[in-house]
């Protein structure tokens, strides 16, 4: 059973999970091949940190146990267009879709986009092209794309707009994927901002900690023994939005579509009868896996018998340290922004300043940082 990684109850500051981060640390490029990336490998409940590389990770992982992993896809988000009638230009960020042809939507200049607007838009710059249909995925397009419209239907207090197209074809054309605000150029191959499992576009960023898996590497894990069980959780709003508060307790955390099939739920289902570790690849893995135990605990279905059922739905769960793990053994992350969700994410599993000491060794390793960044493995 996942084991609590409690520290002394005290008011939690978002400023206790910030640090310094030297510039010149953030990758702005993908090492290759992918698992060529440093792994930092940190003991959960004790012992020094390990530095190795990533295609080293079968050494450390339990044998028998079950990979989790995210597989989202990133949509070509980012679209642009005009104001009608001759407008100035403009720049949509999809974040989810509610209905057919509508979305929330983050918007430039957000000033200029009222309820009432209308957007023509306007062919990128480069297009990306999902290759399946599942909930949340812009339907695929014909050639060549539509003339696409857009009205601003409405304005929320947080900077959202809910945006209903005249048609969804051809979007998918018209957009680019999307990348971080650190990550000034986009790289030569636009697959390298995907996993090489990612099949359900949704997500407006990567699920940064499987970039550094290798369909060889994967091969070579299940080989081994360990299981690859998949989830999807199409990663949205909260990505790009730090932690403003004083107080991490008060922020609002927005929700993401995730998905348990039932394949998956089997699997765990097994590997918790026969004790064998769950290891979550990336946050968002954490993040439905931790969902789901939540929800059976809720409903009175926590004891280990008892099977994890399917699921799908919207994750809603804000992990912070004290939260009691109830379905993850171990993870694979990347390293995160300062005063983000996602490091008190894995704060909450580690401690707090056990990750904190971690971060500080891996800055003075050289390790790179963020979305193209190097990884942890914590156990």
């Amino acid at each position: 059973m996942p084991a609590d990684n409690a520290e002394p109850a005290a008011p939690l500051r978002t400023a206790d999970f910030d640090y310094h981060l030297p510039p010149q640390l953030i990758a702005q490029t993908p090492v290759e091949p992918r698992d060529a990336a440093r792994l930092l490998v940190l003991p959960r409940n004790g012992g020094p940190p390990q530095h190795r590389r990533f295609a080293d990770i079968a050494d450390y992982l339990p044998p028998g146990c079950v990979l989790v992993l995210n597989r989202s896809r990133v949509l070509p988000a980012r679209l642009y267009g005009r104001r009608e009638p001759g407008g100035g230009r403009v720049e949509l960020l999809l974040l989810r879709r509610e209905a057919p042809g509508r979305w929330q939507a983050l918007g430039k200049p957000g000033r200029r986009l009222r309820p009432g607007t209308i957007l023509r838009l306007e062919p990128a710059d480069t297009a990306a092209a999902p290759d399946s249909s599942p909930t949340g995925q812009i339907p695929e397009a014909s050639e060549p794309p539509p003339a696409v419209t857009a009205e601003v239907v409405a304005a929320q207090a947080d900077g959202v707009r809910i945006v209903q197209f005249s048609t969804e074809d051809g979007l998918e054309q018209l957009g680019q994927t999307p990348l971080p605000p650190y990550i000034h150029q986009p790289p030569a191959d636009p697959e390298r901002y995907q996993t090489v499992y990612a099949r359900q576009p949704g997500s407006v960023a990567a699920p940064t900690a499987g970039l550094h898996f290798t369909p060889e590497l994967l091969a070579k894990l299940q080989a081994q023994g360990i299981d690859t069980a998949f989830v999807t959780l199409h990663i949205g709003l909260d990505t790009f939005r730090p932690v403003s508060g004083d107080d991490p307790t008060a922020h609002t955390i927005h929700t993401e579509y995730y998905e348990l099939p039932a394949e998956t739920a089997a699997r765990l289902t097994q590997a918790r009868a026969e004790g064998r570790p769950i290891i979550a690849v990336g946050t968002t893995s954490v993040r439905t896996l931790e969902q789901v135990g939540q929800d059976r605990e809720l409903a009175g279905l926590a004891a280990a018998a008892a099977p994890i059922a399917p699921a799908r739905g919207q994750a809603e769960l804000f992990i912070l340290p004290g939260h009691p793990f109830r379905l993850v053994d171990g993870m694979i992350t990347n390293f995160h922004l300062p005063r983000s969700t996602l490091l008190m994410l894995v704060s909450a599993f580690a401690g707090r300043a056990r990750i904190l000491a971690a971060y500080s060794d891996a800055i003075a390793q050289g390790y790179r940082f963020y979305s193209f960044g190097d990884a942890m493995l914590i156990l």
